[in-house]
């Protein structure tokens, strides 16, 4: 196809990438949302859990961060599958899966249970994340693709901003039916997930191939620009994905996503908690309306930083520039006792920590084509979540070690490390700044 058909120019793309856009994302954006969701509510049940079970808080801690073990270990298997099998079945596959277990955590009554549980969520959520960035490699031309993927990324947020409230509300609800609130949070998100894994399944397409709802004209132009994009590509990508996952430049991206993850969980785990304390309340309907104020402004900080990204091609800069805001935000969260100059730093955390992550993704997959593709992003993202791994044990052996703030401390210290890595990740992938269809993103895209 791509020799018999030029590639188009971006403006002749652009109508057609805003209408792959406004199909694929709400769907893709919802599935996000009850990921993230189903990750993080553990820590709108952590008072409450450990109050009825009786956990330690070093039992939570490792608990939380142990989810990412089977997640770790199924990324890359998981990703190669979805290439072969078609991404439809796949991520639908994903979604009921986890949101089975999800539901079953209502039952962990115990460490043990609880352990099994979060290691089996793990096992069946792995290759959601790797599967849809590499889903949007096959629909988004590489110019367009820190916006698309900033629209994507506002499913963590968006997670906060109406499942904090919904899950403080379950939470309140507790004994409605003989269920503990933390029961019928668990038991809700979980059902939901499985109901919109159904749906994805009849309404995804594999590729744009498949889409009839775009017409031949579009399909054959779009098919053209990424054909173009691959062969681009080919000359500098590893080839297969034995050989990506052993790739100085992708190993460098998974060290940088490791800092950026750690950054995120280390703060996500606990942030209901911690705004609790801050206004001296308990973890309810009050608290989660609160936290939905730090995931409001990451969301528009990461609709404009990465559409910036797009526009200027300084995709490197602005992601160190968004990181390193983390850093401060949550620096400053640990220094003060105020509650509006906390919320006000942990928005900047917030904030940081989310926009920096859909430009991030423009980096290696600027560079990954094919099995590569499919394996390379796997590994960047399952090295990357081990930081969900590590960040709560370590948060809490700093607190034990040094003090109630030293966590955040290192927290704020990893992601500054992220954004030094970020900022010289030239000096290691060169080709992220030289590839011609990576140059295009300098052109203005309107």
């Amino acid at each position: 196809m791509s020799k018999q058909v030029p590639a188009p120019t971006s403006e002749a793309l652009a109508p057609i990438v805003k209408r792959v856009t406004r199909r694929l994302i709400p769907v893709l954006l919802l599935m996000y949302i009850l990921a993230f969701l189903d990750r993080s509510n553990l820590g709108f049940a952590k008072a409450a859990y450990q109050t009825d079970t009786g956990l330690s808080d070093a039992a939570y801690a490792l608990g939380a961060g142990i989810f990412f073990l089977g997640y770790a270990a199924l990324e890359v298997p998981s990703n190669i599958l979805m290439r072969r099998l078609g991404a439809k079945i796949w991520l639908a596959r994903i979604m009921i899966s986890w949101g089975i277990v999800s539901a079953l955590m209502m039952f962990a009554q115990n460490e043990w249970s609880f352990y099994i549980l979060r290691v089996l969520l793990g096992i069946t959520e792995a290759g959601f994340f790797p599967g849809v960035i590499l889903y949007l490699t096959y629909w988004i031309p590489t110019q367009f693709r820190g916006r698309v993927n900033g629209l994507f990324y506002f499913g963590a947020p968006l997670a906060f901003i109406f499942g904090g409230p919904l899950s403080g509300l379950l939470l309140d609800l507790d004994g409605l039916g003989g269920l503990q609130g933390w029961q019928l949070m668990f038991v809700a998100t979980g059902a939901l997930t499985v109901a919109v894994g159904l749906w994805a399944f009849s309404y995804l397409d594999n590729g744009p191939a498949d889409a009839k709802w775009l017409n031949a004209s579009d399909r054959s132009m779009l098919i053209a620009a990424l054909d173009a994009e691959e062969g681009a590509k080919a000359d500098h990508s590893p080839k297969g994905a034995l050989r990506a996952l052993t790739n100085p430049k992708v190993l460098y991206f998974c060290v940088i996503y490791f800092t950026i993850q750690m950054s995120v969980y280390g703060v996500t785990f606990y942030l209901p908690t911690q705004i609790a304390a801050l206004v001296g309340s308990k973890v309810g309907l009050g608290v989660g309306l609160m936290t939905a104020v730090p995931w409001g402004i990451a969301m528009i900080v990461t609709f404009l930083l990465s559409r910036l990204a797009d526009r200027t091609g300084r995709r490197r800069l602005v992601a160190a520039a968004s990181l390193t805001a983390a850093a401060i935000g949550i620096f400053g969260s640990a220094l003060t006792d105020n509650p509006l100059m906390g919320l006000a730093a942990l928005s900047l955390g917030a904030a940081g920590f989310i926009s920096v992550q859909p430009v991030f993704w423009t980096l290696p997959t600027a560079m990954l084509v094919g099995a590569a593709a499919a394996g390379g992003i796997a590994l960047i993202n399952s090295i990357g979540s081990l930081g969900g791994f590590v960040a709560p044990i370590a948060k809490t052996w700093a607190e034990s070690s040094f003090g109630p703030k030293a966590g955040l401390f290192l927290l704020a210290f990893t992601a500054l490390l992220g954004a030094v890595l970020l900022y010289n990740s030239h000096r290691i992938s060169k080709i992220v700044d030289t590839t011609p269809h990576t140059q295009l993103t300098e052109e203005k895209v309107h």
